[in-house]
């Protein structure tokens, strides 16, 4: 990580956020952008030019940053993240999930609190941030339970909350199973004016699914089948097994579409009649986010309580992947990953602004916890690549739109001053080249989980740098 300079000029750039695609030159002073010019620059003399008129003979001299033509943007911001800690080190801790945030290019993230023990008061999570923040390399935000340990219960600690420092609480890696303790929750926070952020899962019918995943597990187990990398070829498994274990991941597949619904539902209407700002988390289902879709365009017509607000996130790898046929139904996740139908849902959900942004759902595991049927996967680095391959190459999104939704909106959900190039904003920088390929290997990721369903993937967008408050901390 380098030292940030009195004043850093970053030249012969592609600057692009929601408003912005041009060439063009940003001057930062203290950790915020200073100035912007639009307009091709492709040497020092001519960026120096621009910077004449912030320049003192008392001032040091300005260090000079050759972009190479590639892609400047505002850095991410990740609304959903998983580091950890405290407890659980040997998944991810501080140091290697930072480093993986700022080699994904994300400069802002808010962590979950199913740590061990779990984060459930003010001073616990003050103290991981405290340690967090203090190494200058992400901007983080601890979340705190809804409910004290998860026991679905004791909502107190949600009025020792302030919004300025706390602006999200969930029970994330769960929901809260009761709709009474829900509602008493979701109007404690909306008096506060803090987002309560929705794991959208029925607890009995996703105890429902598990016995049909435990005899998946069981078979793979058998037959030396890894569940961490799920792409690699196992040619002497008989069809029979491979029917049972597919079969079986699909019937809790089903029980979990359906639990995801419901509880999806049941939080949103729960959330009106609380006047509380409910974001959803990681939505997967078609079913799912047209509830979603509802809920907001009732809002615009000003049917539904004061307070009651509706944001929606989803994930790189729901985007990305479909799971209803092997080698990805073996990628163990929550939610799982859907149908193609479903993922056509999400994107164009993406088009028409349905959804606020996009969050990596960063959950890394031990290769032992992966065997043992542990969800979810390490996302962090691969995220801009997914994002871009799939919306911008694919699809036809532009970066400016994919900006938007991974780091302007999440922002401004926040209430923070990043996640657009803008003079006064904190200077949190992503250089990347979005047209740069690439094959995943997790052996070189930063994080310590490295079970992924995209390895050996061929993605398009390499992040090259990462700049946080000024300071270069990837690249």
């Amino acid at each position: 990580m380098k030292e940030n300079p009195s004043l850093l000029i970053i030249y012969n750039a592609r600057l692009v956020d929601s408003k912005i695609d041009s060439p063009g030159t940003l001057i930062i002073s203290n950790g915020k952008i200073l100035s912007i010019f639009l307009g091709e620059c492709k040497s020092a003399k001519t960026a120096l030019l621009y910077a004449s008129a912030f320049l003192s003979d008392s001032d040091s001299k300005p260090e000079f940053y050759d972009a190479k033509g590639m892609t400047l943007m505002p850095s991410f911001v990740d609304m959903h993240a998983h580091f950890r800690y405290p407890g659980q080190t040997k998944k991810e801790d501080l140091d290697s999930g930072l480093h993986a945030a700022a080699a994904g290019g994300f400069g802002t993230l808010v962590l979950m609190p199913n740590t061990n023990p779990v984060i459930s008061d003010s001073d616990t999570a003050g103290k991981v941030m405290k340690e967090a923040n203090s190494k200058g390399l992400a901007r983080i935000f601890q979340t705190v339970s809804i409910t004290k340990n998860f026991e679905g219960t004791d909502t107190g600690a949600i009025s020792t909350l302030t919004n300025d420092k706390f602006p999200v609480i969930t029970e994330d890696g769960r929901d809260v199973a009761s709709s009474a303790v829900m509602l008493e929750g979701m109007k404690k926070a909306g008096e506060k004016n803090i987002i309560v952020s929705c794991h959208c899962e029925d607890p009995s019918l996703a105890q429902a699914a598990k016995p049909y995943r435990q005899r998946a597990l069981g078979f793979m187990k058998q037959y030396d089948i890894p569940a961490g990398k799920v792409n690699i070829e196992t040619p002497d498994v008989p069809k029979a097994v491979n029917f049972e274990i597919d079969g079986n991941l699909t019937k809790a597949n089903e029980l979990l579409a359906l639990a995801e619904d419901a509880a999806t539902i049941r939080n949103i209407e729960i959330a009106k009649t609380a006047g509380c700002h409910i974001h959803i988390c990681h939505c997967s289902t078609k079913t799912s986010m047209d509830a979603v879709r509802r809920a907001k365009e009732e809002i615009e017509l000003g049917n539904t309580n004061k307070g009651f607000n509706c944001t929606v996130e989803v994930t790189p790898h729901h985007l990305g992947l479909v799971g209803t046929d092997a080698p990805n139904i073996r990628a163990l996740v929550n939610p799982p990953l859907r149908s193609e139908d479903d993922r056509r849902a999400l994107i164009e959900a993406l088009r028409d602004g349905t959804v606020d942004c996009i969050a990596t759902d960063h959950a890394p595991h031990t290769q032992e916890d992966k065997a043992a049927g542990s969800p979810g996967f390490t996302g962090l680095e691969t995220a801009f690549a997914v994002c871009n391959t799939t919306l911008v190459k694919k699809e036809g999104f532009s970066l400016s739109k994919l900006s938007k939704l991974m780091s302007e909106n999440p922002a401004k959900l926040l209430k923070l001053k990043t996640g657009r190039l803008k003079i006064g904003y904190s200077a949190d920088l992503v250089l990347v080249d979005s047209d740069e390929e690439w094959i995943v290997n997790s052996e070189n990721f930063y994080s310590k989980g490295k079970s992924t369903p995209l390895e050996g993937k061929r993605l398009a967008g390499k992040v090259h740098a990462t700049f946080f408050e000024g300071k270069q901390v990837f690249g």
